[in-house]
């Protein structure tokens, strides 16, 4: 429930959000997306007591105050900052930068995970929600020294709805008309964020049910994920200058691994043996982002990339919402050993449309001289 409400607002609004990032400095999106999150997670521990915190109290919270805006700042900060990168390196170096932000983020897994775990066996959720706030004002004081070079802007011409429409409307028409490429994009990441936001909701049921384990193993499991997906990402920096179909393919086979790996989860009870699992679960998760965030920049004009982004990770937030929504129920329905297997083979059909589309990069000229 709580993965729903954090999601519908941005697949509502993720498509407009994406007109305005290309009309508008990205640098001060960013900034304003880090000091919103920074004051609505903030409400939480401030605003409520652990004693009167109840499920329903969480629901309303989540839905009337903090989550809609954190998950709208999510929806704006991480266009915005995938539309940056244009601005910043050169074509042949968009795989690398993204594989590099990337890695920013898997450290962030590695350690946040353990920290917030220990934190909140030792002293309280309310206290880790503080140091959390925190981290998102760092964040927003490490973009300030950024500069985009040669920033393109769309301007906004005649009535602002008409002008706003017709924006839209092209950005619509290049991802789906123009372009072949990016809906196979956005139906390989809709696949992926199917199984994988199921298995990151629900991987505290799992580990608990399965390994009967509490949040500071927790916390070290997700740090195991977040330890592949780091070494996946460093590898992807020498992947940058090799052909697209040879970088497609690449997803193809982590995503083929992973899903082998995920499934392997329900046959094991070893705790060291469920780390080294989950590295490689995140290494094979780590494949398809920065390499399809790429691909878009490569081919979409900088002006419009606000746009197509946003209509990517919309793409990926609604399959997330179908994906959590299922996979709860299977859960629920036939057990926690079946609904791995289910996000397993999602991530086997993530592989496959893989496979499909490095074969077509072998038969058709995508890129400009």
């Amino acid at each position: 429930m709580i993965g729903l409400l954090q999601t519908v607002p941005p697949i509502l609004f993720g498509p407009l959000i994406g007109v305005y990032l290309d009309r508008l400095p990205k640098k001060p999106i960013m900034i304003a997306a880090d000091v919103l999150h920074a004051v609505l997670i903030g409400l939480i521990p401030c605003s409520v007591s652990v004693e009167t915190f109840t499920v329903e109290f969480l629901y309303v919270l989540v839905f009337l105050h903090a989550m809609p805006c954190h998950a709208m700042a999510s929806a704006m900060f991480g266009p915005a900052l995938t539309a940056s990168v244009p601005y910043l390196v050169v074509r042949p170096q968009l795989t690398a930068a993204n594989a590099l932000l990337q890695s920013t983020t898997s450290l962030g897994i590695v350690v946040g995970p353990a920290l917030s775990g220990i934190g909140i066996a030792a002293l309280s959720s309310q206290e880790v929600l503080c140091v959390n706030t925190v981290t998102y004002l760092i964040s927003a004081a490490c973009l300030a020294p950024v500069r985009l070079v040669h920033e393109q802007l769309t301007e906004t011409r005649g009535n602002s709805v008409i002008s706003t429409t017709r924006d839209l409307v092209e950005g619509i028409r290049f991802a789906f008309i123009e372009q072949r490429v990016i809906p196979i994009l956005i139906l390989m990441a809709a696949l992926y964020t199917f199984g994988a936001s199921a298995f990151a909701t629900m991987f505290p049921v799992f580990v608990r049910k399965m390994w009967d384990l509490g949040p500071i193993e927790v916390g070290y499991l997700w740090s195991a994920l977040g330890l592949g997906l780091f070494l996946m990402s460093i590898a992807l920096i020498w992947l940058t200058h090799w052909e697209l179909s040879i970088r497609v393919y690449a997803i193809a086979t982590t995503s083929a691994v992973a899903g082998a790996t995920l499934c392997g989860l329900i046959w094991v009870s070893d705790p060291l043996l469920v780390v080294i699992l989950m590295v490689i679960i995140g290494a094979g998760k780590g494949a398809l982002t920065p390499i399809a965030w790429g691909i878009m920049q490569e081919i979409t004009p900088r002006y419009m990339v606000g746009r197509v982004l946003s209509l990517y990770t919309t793409g990926a937030m609604a399959a997330a919402v179908a994906g959590m929504t299922t996979f709860g129920w299977i859960t629920e329905e036939f057990g926690e050993r079946t609904s791995i297997i289910g996000i397993g083979l999602m991530l086997f059909a993530t592989s496959l449309t893989a496979v499909g589309l490095s074969r077509w990069f072998d038969d058709h000229r995508v890129l400009p001289d």
